[in-house]
């Protein structure tokens, strides 16, 4: 993955924070201290966030870009969280695009992006622990190694290669949705999981057929929520060349999947003039091919 790569300049270094997005999402249990177990095939979009590091006597955070003024500063940060975590003091920069509690795992990304950051800086290795920062803060840490198989309370993550790469649109109301409340709707907490099996060596028509057969079982319970989540999947759904929607994490994040760039690139074009309150981006998921 091309933009994941390390840039360093002298004592600075520049990382790229993509989205995480689960293009399918099972719900298989809940265990007794409340945990719930997942199984989820999670792939990686070229937008994201940037984090800069530099070497500094104590830990400071700034915070640029269209969704800085959206994103936690305290102690709460998940990027000033992740610099206690590996014990490095940096000043840290956060260049903030992607939308807050979207299901995109935009904290948990950023925070596995300081961690690297922080790592290449100071030559520490990244902590095994890392469920302190979130569920997705794991495979947020494998994220330069394209897909990805989420199993567990988050803690499991297996790479998944040889996966094509996939043309979408992510679109977000602008709406954040609190994970805890749409677990609270969860209906049915033991389905079944995907195939131990997964696509391999498959075309993109091939993968996206296959993920027809696949489901994110948070998507009822993020409509129940949040209802203009439907209004997303409707306003997706008839844009031409869409092959499959779907919602990823917790939501209210949802996507669409097309044959081309240049069709999702029309499609994200269509949806930014009809809807110029919500945030759309055009998208390669999986870029480079994971191989």
């Amino acid at each position: 993955m091309k933009d994941d790569q390390t840039q360093p300049e002298g004592d600075v270094i520049e990382i790229f924070a993509p989205a995480k997005v689960n293009v399918a999402l099972h719900v298989t249990g809940q265990r007794e201290d409340g945990y719930h177990t997942l199984d989820s095939l999670v792939m990686f979009a070229d937008v994201g966030d940037h984090i800069t590091v530099r070497h500094a006597p104590q830990t400071e955070l700034t915070m640029t870009g269209p969704m800085a003024d959206k994103t936690p500063s305290g102690d709460d940060n998940l990027v000033l969280r992740a610099a206690h975590l590996i014990g490095v003091t940096a000043a840290i920069t956060l260049d903030k695009r992607l939308p807050v509690a979207a299901g995109i795992g935009g904290g948990s990304t950023d925070a596995a992006a300081t961690l690297r950051a922080l790592s290449e800086l100071s030559g520490r290795d990244i902590p095994d622990d890392v469920m302190s920062l979130g569920a997705d803060a794991r495979v947020c840490c494998a994220a330069g190694v394209g897909a990805a198989r989420m199993g567990g309370i988050g803690d499991m993550v297996e790479p998944v290669t040889n996966l094509p790469e996939l043309h979408a649109v992510l679109v977000n109301p602008n709406v954040p949705v609190v994970t805890a409340d749409v677990f609270a709707r969860l209906g049915k907490r033991d389905n079944t999981p995907m195939p131990d099996a997964l696509p391999q060596h498959c075309d993109a028509a091939e993968l996206i057929e296959w993920l027809r057969t696949q489901r994110n079982d948070l998507q009822g319970p993020a409509i129940d929520a949040e209802p203009v989540i439907e209004q997303i999947f409707g306003a997706l759904e008839v844009t031409p060349g869409c092959l499959l929607t779907r919602m990823s994490g917790s939501g209210a994040t949802c996507f669409g999947l097309y044959a081309d760039a240049e069709t999702a690139a029309s499609a994200a074009g269509r949806l930014q003039l009809s809807h110029p309150s919500w945030w759309v981006a055009a998208t390669r998921l999986n870029p480079g091919g994971g191989a």
